[in-house]
């Protein structure tokens, strides 16, 4: 037996119970029309908050919505009419409400299926919460927020509807007593009349007669004057009730529901991922408005009513009044906590650049606020400011700005289809900038602003008017690209560890590692697509409380043993502001946070793929670097991120007598000549990727494809290809012709020069590559990197997509003057040239 048809034999009592959790959300009707669908599809294992189910409920609800649409075309008796008409009524607000977020409908329907299923088990004594049926794919889902406010939005809208059924008969009752009132009146006054007259028999006769109509009508005035003060009690005393369920159900729709959205849009802020709930959360706003308006409309009735008959009985209390001001007060809570940032301004702003904010009304459709579009400004505060404000509103409508914002005012707008209410500023700009007097080591990129939203608008036809505001999550302004990774940090830092209703913009301190760990591992694996392994962590521990140690992981997944000995717990030590981002590293010139955003933005930009696919192990120290491959066969190499070169890879590798080697590191500005698989690819000397995976196998789909015939570019020149080359490692022979500039620069201190090439050894003082600052301590690289351009093919040569014309155009390379040392062709003339060359 189906579970739908073991719910409809329930006693009343449970069956009152399974009709209670459908409603207008999801009418019984689908139910029961779709019993046997609904049962095989609901899947007890699917959980709609993954990712990976989010296209199976995007196609659950589309094929729901033509079942509907299916079963009620082939409705065609009369006496089903109605019913054809809810299907479709109920197909239609499906497709309006839950195509843009199916999983809220798959929540409800689950949710459904459980409340029947937990009192089908109660009353066929199984006690289990889960139970298998509809070939066990319906599973119990007790306790879903989406169902349960669902439920009680529904509750609401009947207790609602009683109440406003309980009003109108009061209306009749007091119009039915007004009506025996003045019969009884007539009945005074004939008495009175008849006082004044002789009296005989027939008067005696009437007056007896009229007497006796009128203890009636008295017995029957005091009957419904009792049945009057009871409707009225047993109102008052229902609207409390839903007063208070109302109350409670907005709590938790505005500072639990509204709250988590917030933090997680804020949270998003670092890259976590953000499946917004904004449209179920209006639909919920919405709805309280609608019962919270309905109900106000209520009491405001039986306050007029009540003024029509004036009878107030001794020692009992109105409550009208004081209900109508606390319902007042809740629809200017659920306005006021509705107008919200659905997009929220970049967090760190740089001046005259645009940006694009977006503003939304969530209940402003529903109270038809749209009628008179309302304005809304925007202006960027202080955090002293942000502090005033929240202290006394008054300074909301007449605080001084901190700056200048172009294009920063705008009218909200209803759209129809997704009924929104909502204003998209799509080209503010920030002209000027007030700062603050800064304390210590403060700098401007750890001042916070935010955009303060303001708005004013009325409803119910000018009877309240609201003024609403909110503020964005900080702002950082910045006037130079240099300020955007310190600027990062103070934003990284604040959307990671704000805490609830704190005071703007405080933030702790001092964090525990494990929370810091987190939202560094959030970051990256938004920027580069790839979570940092617990080693990468550890590495970033050691660094950040200048440590030293750890271990790492191979590709492959197995762990390398940890060098240092005895592994350190680092997560529940502190981690300062200072240490994160104000004090240098030892022995270096930037901080810890600012070696961690240059490496990130060099794995978004340029090594994405191979980082990826696990291929570069990054975070190893030197010394681990040197460790792990001695003992490997010669060629095999490892890809590291530099210690002392900010946004740097080093490439080390084995060389023929277990020594290992390090490559100057490339930077961002190296890749954009050539990427890095294109110049492991060059470098024939590294042969397998740590451990043993054959390099061609790692890298090859990111090799860039070579074609012999070169096509001119657009202004007639050809354009050469440029070819990785470390001196005296042998080299790729560029069309049979020898480079022309390459050297051996120090090799591991031992002067080796490692693999000799077929050609002769230039002059070493010929061409020199790019030398490090002397002042800074370096990863004592071994060996610098050099280009042999060319115009063949070349072994592993692959075209670029840069020419060094272009390059020195845009200050990508230094001038040819810095790179030539011309003081050994002194004494070099043209007739020593001539013998030596040859045409090819």
């Amino acid at each position: 037996m189906s579970l739908w048809a073991k719910a409809q034999q329930l006693p009343q009592e449970a069956l009152q119970q399974v009709r209670s959790v459908y409603g207008e959300h999801f009418p019984i009707e689908v139910r029961h029309f779709l019993s046997s669908w609904i049962e095989e599809k609901m899947w007890p294992d699917i959980e709609p908050d993954n990712p990976q189910y989010e296209q199976y409920t995007r196609e659950l609800v589309s094929s729901l919505i033509q079942e509907l649409e299916t079963k009620a075309a082939s409705l065609h008796t009369e006496d089903l009419f109605l019913t054809k008409l809810k299907l479709i009524e109920a197909a239609k607000t499906f497709r309006q409400r839950y195509s843009q977020n199916p999983a809220n409908l798959f929540r409800i329907i689950r949710h459904c299926l459980g409340t029947e299923m937990k009192l089908v088990a109660q009353v066929e004594n199984l006690g289990g919460a889960l139970m298998s049926m509809a070939h066990g794919r319906v599973g119990l889902m007790v306790g879903d927020a989406v169902a349960e406010i669902a439920q009680q939005v529904e509750a609401l809208r009947r207790r609602t509807q009683e109440t406003g059924e309980d009003l109108r008969k009061m209306e009749q009752e007091q119009e039915a007593f007004t009506i025996t009132y003045h019969e009884c009146t007539k009945l005074n006054a004939h008495l009175q009349q008849l006082a004044t007259h002789p009296q005989n028999q027939q008067s005696i006769e009437a007056e007896k007669k009229i007497s006796r109509q009128r203890e009636q009508q008295e017995q029957m005035l005091n009957h419904k004057l009792a049945s009057l003060m009871q409707l009225r009690f047993t109102l008052a005393d229902k609207l409390k009730d839903t007063i208070s369920r109302l109350s409670s159900l907005q709590s938790r729709v505005l500072d639990e529901e509204l709250i988590r959205w917030k933090r997680d849009q804020q949270l998003a802020g670092n890259g976590a991922p953000f499946n917004s709930t904004l449209d179920s959360i209006q639909e919920w706003c919405e709805s309280l408005a609608e019962l919270i308006w309905l109900n106000r409309q209520q009491i405001k009735e039986a306050e007029r009513l009540k003024q029509k008959f004036t009878l107030n009985p001794t020692g009992i209390q109105d409550i009208f009044p004081a209900l109508n001001s606390q319902i007042t007060q809740q629809l200017s809570s659920l306005v006021t906590s509705t107008f919200i940032i659905e997009k929220q301004p970049p967090q760190v702003m740089k001046t005259n650049t645009r940006f694009t904010s977006t503003v939304r009304l969530l209940v402003g459709g529903k109270l038809n606020v749209h009628m008179t579009p309302p304005q809304v400004k925007v202006s960027i505060i202080s955090e002293a400011q942000a502090n005033s404000l929240l202290k006394n509103d008054k300074t909301a409508k007449s605080g001084d700005a901190s700056g200048e914002i172009l294009n920063n005012t705008g009218t909200m707008e209803y759209h129809q289809a997704t009924r929104q209410l909502s204003v998209s500023f799509r080209n503010m700009q920030l002209k000027k900038i007030k700062r603050a007097e800064k304390k210590g080591t403060e700098s401007v990129m750890d001042e916070k602003f935010s955009l303060l939203f303001q708005s004013q608008f009325s409803v119910g036809g000018g009877e309240l008017v609201f003024q609403v505001w909110t503020l964005s999550l900080p702002v950082v302004v910045i006037v130079h690209g240099n300020q955007e990774p310190h600027a990062w940090a103070t934003v990284t830092w604040d959307n990671a560890f704000a805490e609830p209703g704190r005071v703007p913009f405080a933030v702790p301190d001092k964090v525990p590692w494990s929370q810091v760990a987190e939202a560094l591992n959030v970051k990256f694996r938004s920027a580069t697509g790839r979570s940092l392994m617990e080693d990468n962590l550890r590495f970033l521990a050691e660094k950040a409380f200048r440590g030293g140690g750890g271990c790492i992981t191979n590709p492959g997944g197995t762990p390398s043993p940890n060098v240092s000995g005895q592994e350190q717990d680092y997560s529940n030590l502190l981690l300062s502001w200072a240490q994160f981002c104000k004090e240098p590293l030892p022995e270096r010139n930037f901080t810890f946070w600012e070696w961690f955003y240059a490496v990130m933005k060099l794995t978004r930009e340029h090594l994405r793929g191979p980082w990826i696919d696990g291929y570069i192990l990054g975070f190893v120290r030197k010394k681990q670097a040197e460790e792990m491959l001695t003992s490997c066969p010669s060629g095999t190499f490892l890809m590291r991120f530099s210690d002392s070169e900010l946004g740097g890879v080093t490439i080390a590798w084995v060389g023929d007598q277990s020594e290992v080697f390090m490559l100057q590191p490339f930077t961002s500005k190296d890749f954009a000549i050539r990427s890095l698989a294109d110049r492991v690819s060059d470098l024939h000397h590294l042969l397998y990727l740590y451990p043993d995976l054959s390099k061609d196998q790692a890298f090859s789909k990111y090799y860039t494809p070579f074609t012999e015939n070169q096509p001119t570019s657009n202004n007639g020149y050809v354009k050469p290809l440029l070819v990785t080359h470390v001196p005296g490692w042998g080299g790729p022979g560029v069309g049979g012709q020898t480079p022309s500039h390459s050297s051996i620069v120090g090799v591991g201190g031992g002067g080796q020069g490692g693999h000799g090439g077929s050609y002769p050894a230039t002059p070493s003082t010929m061409f020199q590559a790019h030398s490090p600052d002397p002042s800074v301590t370096r990863d004592t690289p071994s060996v610098a990197s050099s280009y042999a351009p060319g115009l063949g093919q070349s072994g592993g040569g692959r075209p670029s997509d840069m020419d060094y014309v272009d390059l020195m155009t845009h200050g990508e390379l230094g001038s040819i003057d810095e790179n030539l040392n011309l003081d050994q062709l002194n004494g070099f003339g043209f007739p020593d040239f001539m013998p030596n060359y040859k045409p090819q």
